[in-house]
């Protein structure tokens, strides 16, 4: 016997608008919560080296310079260059024969990072894995 013969049954429905209300609340807790870093904003304070030592001349060093206007010095001599590949050739010619060199940067400290960074390039396209910066004491 079906007594619910003419009774229509409903279906039941999610109810939307508690779960949105939630999610709301979660989304504005982060919002308050979260910090935001600004890069932009970081003082750097670049190090001094004031217990610099002479390292022990273990093989041949080549010495790059550069000064603020951009101009290189290889080993005393001027150089002047395009690309890194035309600086590899030319540290691969001062160090002759020798395998591994050790390729001193001295940098101007008003110098620009791109001409740091060509010579560093320019010494592993080379093939030479120690490089080394050089650095003065501050004057007291």
């Amino acid at each position: 016997m079906n007594f619910h013969r003419g009774r229509h049954r409903e279906e039941p429905e999610i109810n939307f608008i508690p779960l949105i209300d939630l999610l709301l609340v979660i989304l504005i807790f982060l919002m308050v919560t979260t910090t935001y870093s600004r890069f932009a904003e970081l003082q750097i304070t670049l190090p001094t080296a004031k217990d610099a030592t002479q390292p022990a001349q273990q093989e041949k060093t080549i010495n790059v310079a550069v000064d603020a206007q951009g101009r290189f010095m290889l080993d005393n001599h001027p150089l002047t260059f395009g690309s890194p590949d035309e600086l590899a050739t030319e540290l691969k010619k001062a160090a002759g024969d020798n395998k591994d060199p050790i390729i001193v940067i001295n940098a101007d400290a008003n110098a620009k990072h791109q001409q740091v960074i060509d010579i560093m390039e320019a010494a592993s396209e080379a093939g030479y894995g120690q490089v080394t910066f050089a650095t003065q004491t501050p004057k007291e």
